[in-house]
């Protein structure tokens, strides 16, 4: 575990980190890092979030936007909430991920992250990725976020892998392309 707090700890030094939080030394790319970690650290993740919430030394202002809030908020909008454990005991759970991904697309919840206009000290901390799994992926999410935040830093929370290249949820599905970010440690 002292190898993972020492990552977290170099976590909060980004938060830090003028070049970082400016988008500079990018080479003109989307100022994007993914913090990897073994999906059974997932309580961890969780404390050192709420900590680095209420640290009130931190230059920037997070913004955390978990995905899976997110998505519970879009099913409440839909008003299918309350209907999905009947769609899923009358179809089955393939049948339902496919309709709910369809439902509610990647760019609903665009709009729920940005729905509260960005501002430039803003640091977008992106959690509960494995919770929403399988009705979101998060390199989509990514692409169609790009365009929407401007300079604002993205950081997301991936319980897997990403080797610069592809992301691998959990550390076992099928890896997904996205080379547009950068891992934090």
């Amino acid at each position: 575990m002292s190898d993972l707090n020492e990552r977290l700890d170099k976590v909060r030094e980004l938060l830090k980190d003028p070049d970082f939080l400016e988008s500079r030394g990018l080479s003109n790319e989307v100022n994007i890092r993914i913090f990897c970690y073994h999906p059974q650290d997932e309580m961890i993740i969780q404390h050192f979030v709420r900590q680095i919430m209420t640290d009130q030394t931190l230059p920037c202002h997070l913004l955390e936007r978990n995905l899976y809030k997110i998505f519970l908020k879009a099913c409440e909008e839909k008003r299918i909430l309350d209907k999905i454990p009947a769609m899923e005991e009358k179809k089955g759970k393939g049948q339902l991920a496919l309709q709910l991904e369809k439902g509610i697309p990647v760019q609903s919840y665009v709009n729920l992250i940005c729905g509260d206009s960005l501002e430039t000290d803003d640091v977008l901390l992106l959690t509960g990725v494995g919770d929403v799994f399988p009705f979101m992926r998060i390199h989509k999410l990514l692409e169609a976020l790009q365009p929407k935040v401007g300079n604002v830093p993205i950081l997301v929370m991936y319980p897997g892998d990403f080797d610069g290249r592809h992301v691998k949820l959990f550390e076992i599905l099928p890896a997904n392309p996205y080379y547009r970010a950068f891992n934090v440690v």
